[in-house]
Parts: structure tokens; C-alpha cells; sequence
């Protein structure tokens, strides 16, 4: 089973941590309105390191001021979600992404919560986020940086990184499965 975090409070939602993470998933306005006009590429790439950092940030702050919670735990994968998949969705409908991609990444992300919400609901288990699936969002966001602003200079680095983030989340979701799988036999 996954290591997980020392809950200090439940119940406890407003936190500064939490207020980071949500931070994140509004921040995905801000950047997709700039995406659409290149004349405000630094603000955009200015958002995206602000989104970037918050992610680092956040599970930081909820350990050091020992306020880890329930809400927190829940609500940071969705704001990396909303986040990555709005900037995900402008990019592939301005024909700058692959389609499949977001597909597969919004399938994954619905598997393993229905999953999850099914465990909350049956035994009180809380999902923990897996270095795999860290490493994952990580080099995501590093795609999606590279297919907004491509190296000319290495035409192949948009592929090879989209490939990588596939790995990671398939590695990410098989830890999930065998997390489930072990939840599910008790």
C-alpha cells in the first residue's frame, strides 16, 4: 500500500495549501486566454511556471504547517487536472496537441476516480498520489510547455516527451490497480 500523509485535521478545508491548489485549477483561465494571442506568450509562460510552482508548493506548505487534510488531498489532483487538461484542450483544439493523448489522459484520470470514490465510500480510504504519477504530471506539463513553445532545434523532443508522459501515467495507473486491487481483497 502507498505511504500516506499524516491527516492533522480531517475536517479542517481552509488552509493555505488548499487555497494554492485551488489557486492552480482557476489559474487555467488566465493561461488559456493568453494562449490564444502570442503577443502575450511571457504572461502565459508567467502563469504557467506560477501553476507549475504552486503544485511543489502547496503539499510544502500543508506538511510544514502540519495543516494535511482530507480536502487537500482530494482537491490537489483536480487542480492539476483542471489545469492540465484546459491548456491540454485549447492545444489540441488549435490543432497543437495530439488528440489521443488528452484522451487517454482524461480516461485514466475518470478510471482511477471512480475507483477512488468508490474505496472513500466503502472504507474511508484516501488516495495518495504515487511518484509515478508526480513524475507524470511533472513531464505532462513539460509537453505541453514544449508543444506551446516547440525547440526548433529538436523536432523530435515533442514526441519523445508525449511518449514519456504515457509511460509514466500507464507505470502511475498499474500502482493504482494493484493499491485497488489489494483494498478490494480485504
Amino acid at each position: 500500500m502507498q505511504n500516506r500523509l499524516k491527516i492533522s485535521d480531517p475536517t479542517k478545508i481552509v488552509t493555505l495549501a488548499n487555497f494554492i491548489s485551488l489557486l492552480r485549477a482557476v489559474l487555467a483561465v488566465p493561461i488559456v486566454y493568453t494562449l490564444r494571442d502570442p503577443s502575450l506568450g511571457s504572461i502565459t509562460l508567467f502563469l504557467i511556471l506560477i501553476a507549475i510552482l504552486s503544485d511543489a508548493l502547496d503539499g510544502w506548505v500543508a506538511r510544514k504547517a502540519d495543516e494535511v487534510t482530507y480536502f487537500g488531498q482530494w482537491v490537489d489532483p483536480i487542480a492539476d487536472f483542471i489545469c492540465l487538461l484546459s491548456v491540454a484542450f485549447y492545444l489540441v483544439l488549435s490543432g497543437q496537441f495530439p488528440a489521443w493523448f488528452f484522451l487517454f489522459y482524461i480516461f485514466r484520470y475518470l478510471i482511477i476516480a471512480v475507483f477512488a470514490i468508490y474505496a472513500f465510500n466503502r472504507n474511508q480510504f484516501f488516495l495518495s498520489a504515487n511518484w509515478w504519477g508526480k513524475w507524470a504530471t511533472g513531464i505532462t506539463a513539460l509537453a505541453l510547455l514544449f508543444h506551446i513553445w516547440p525547440w526548433e532545434a529538436f523536432p523530435w523532443l515533442n514526441d519523445f516527451i508525449i511518449y514519456l508522459a504515457t509511460v509514466l501515467m500507464i507505470m502511475s495507473w498499474a500502482v493504482y490497480i494493484k493499491d485497488f486491487y489489494i483494498l478490494f481483497k480485504k
